[in-house]
């Protein structure tokens, strides 16, 4: 396929994906996981965050009250975490890895460390990437659970099923996104 168009295909195969995964098993979305992640070590720490009631609904409830959302999902989650999207998000992780261990074209050691577009415009200082990519990563997840879900759920699974929300919430992220990072990455006069 041309170089140029290598977007396509990959555009095309993602929307297989997601189709496939709505129609087999449910929309995909993954930052409930980091939910379910704080909740079992939160567990270990306190005993009775999850409570099983047995022969009731929900079968799982917390003292937690946004562990009880959704009739009790996120503590049944917590419960028994090895569900579907514990394993979608550790099969990504697996991807990723496989990915980067069959590709044709071997990244430089530097790009793995810092991209080009980064180091053009704030240099070699890769403590100050990895600062700054904590917090961007901090107010992502902390903004996708603000939402009720994160960019995977909300705009690509969401658009997929036409749903309202997810055309609103794809405008929301690129009306920021866009002047956000026209400002941050201006090119030096």
């Amino acid at each position: 396929m041309n170089k140029d168009l290598s977007w396509l295909k990959g555009g095309l195969l993602l929307g297989i994906v997601f189709l496939t995964a709505i129609w087999m098993v449910k929309p995909i979305g993954v930052s409930t996981q980091f939910v379910i992640v704080d909740g079992i070590v939160w567990k270990i720490f306190s005993k009775e965050l999850i409570q099983h009631n047995q022969n009731a609904e929900p079968e799982y409830s917390s003292t937690n009250a946004y562990l009880n959302k959704n009739n009790g999902k996120y503590a049944s989650g917590i419960a028994n975490p090895v569900n579907y999207g514990f394993i979608f998000v550790l099969s990504m992780i697996l991807g990723g890895f496989l990915s980067s261990r069959f590709s044709k074209k071997k990244i430089q050691q530097k790009d793995k460390i810092s991209p080009k577009v980064w180091r053009d415009k704030f240099g070699e200082n890769h403590n100050k990437r990895l600062v700054y990519t904590f917090v961007a990563g901090f107010l992502v997840l902390f903004g996708a659970r603000l939402a009720g879900g994160c960019t995977s759920g909300h705009m690509m699974s969401g658009m997929m099923q036409t749903s309202v929300s997810g055309y609103l919430f794809a405008t929301g992220v690129f009306a920021t996104a866009i002047p956000i990072a026209i400002i941050f990455f201006k090119p030096k006069k």
